[in-house]
């Protein structure tokens, strides 16, 4: 029972609902550094307080990142998804002119697809432990 002790509340339910996301950049590019994975925690952050949701854990490698998401059931996953991934491509665009040159035809910094997995099979101490690890470039 103890993962289940930051059980949340809405008006009609009680939930705990964990995405683990996977996003990969455009053409697999090795576009990221420390201080792009930085800002982008910030920018995610902002978008799941957006959508009442809470980023648990966050870490990236030079071509993809990790996160882990508590969600409300009135939240669709792809609805968050599509928002992180636009609203992230378009501030680090802006903020970090050198990762337009890598998608001078795209535009895009994400690959359309992504991945989502539900959390409830493996322990989150163990998927946060995984994110966690994660080679985060220098």
């Amino acid at each position: 029972m103890a993962e289940y002790q930051n059980i949340r509340t809405g008006r009609h339910c009680t939930f705990v609902l964990h995405a683990h996301l996977v996003f990969v950049t455009k053409y697999r590019h090795k576009v990221f550094k420390d201080a792009h994975l930085r800002r982008m925690e910030e920018i995610m952050r902002a978008v799941c307080a957006d959508f009442e949701c809470e980023l648990v854990e966050f870490n990236g490698e030079n071509d993809h990142v990790h996160l882990l998401v508590n969600f409300p059931p009135k939240v669709a996953l792809s609805k968050l998804v599509n928002s992180l991934k636009g609203v992230s491509s378009r501030r680090l665009r802006q903020e970090y002119p050198e990762l337009v040159r890598h998608y001078w035809r795209a535009q895009r910094l994400w690959s359309g697809s992504y991945f989502a997995g539900s959390v409830g099979g493996a322990p989150l101490s163990i998927v946060k432990q995984y994110i966690e690890q994660q080679n985060r470039p220098v």
